[in-house]
């Protein structure tokens, strides 16, 4: 099953009359670890899948995903075997590994501004206060339904 992922572009008028825009797109990192675990998830239960079969199926370049698995695995999502008929397999059922998990792991925030993380945030230089910003509260809310969403859809989901 194909996932998509979309970018969006916000544009606002700063005070001083120029333009700034903010794209928000997830990195390859995401995107990759993403692939990688739906396809473990389309494996689980029947054993070690070798990260070159991953790779040459979801078309991540192997090197960056040998890391990224690596790095999967050293968070708890994955398990490995070494050698002959070894390779990488999902050590939770995949019902248990929510989007949230792996954007959580990869991105580390959910924020569209920094204003609104709650793992970086720096005050907005858009906003006289912050507490009354009414785009603010817009992002906040953004930022709680796309977490809802993200927490609620499996990889299980996904397959």
């Amino acid at each position: 099953m194909p996932v998509v992922f979309l970018c969006f572009m916000l544009v606002f008028r700063k005070k001083s009359g120029n333009f700034a825009k903010i794209e928000i797109m997830l990195a390859n990192k995401t995107r990759y670890a993403v692939l990688a675990l739906i396809y473990l998830a389309g494996e689980y239960g029947k054993g070690p899948i070798q990260s070159s079969v991953i790779a040459a199926n979801e078309k991540i370049p192997q090197r960056f995903l040998e890391v990224l698995l690596a790095d999967m695995k050293g968070i708890g999502f994955l398990g490995s075997k070494p050698g002959k008929g070894g390779g990488y397999f999902l050590i939770k059922e995949p019902s248990q590994i929510s989007l949230f998990d792996i954007i959580d792991f990869s991105e580390g925030t959910l924020s569209w501004v920094p204003c609104v993380s709650e793992k970086s945030y720096q005050s907005c230089e858009f906003c006289k206060d912050e507490d009354l910003c009414k785009v603010r509260k817009v992002y906040s809310e953004l930022r709680e339904h796309n977490r809802n969403v993200l927490k609620n859809t499996s990889l299980k989901d996904l397959l």
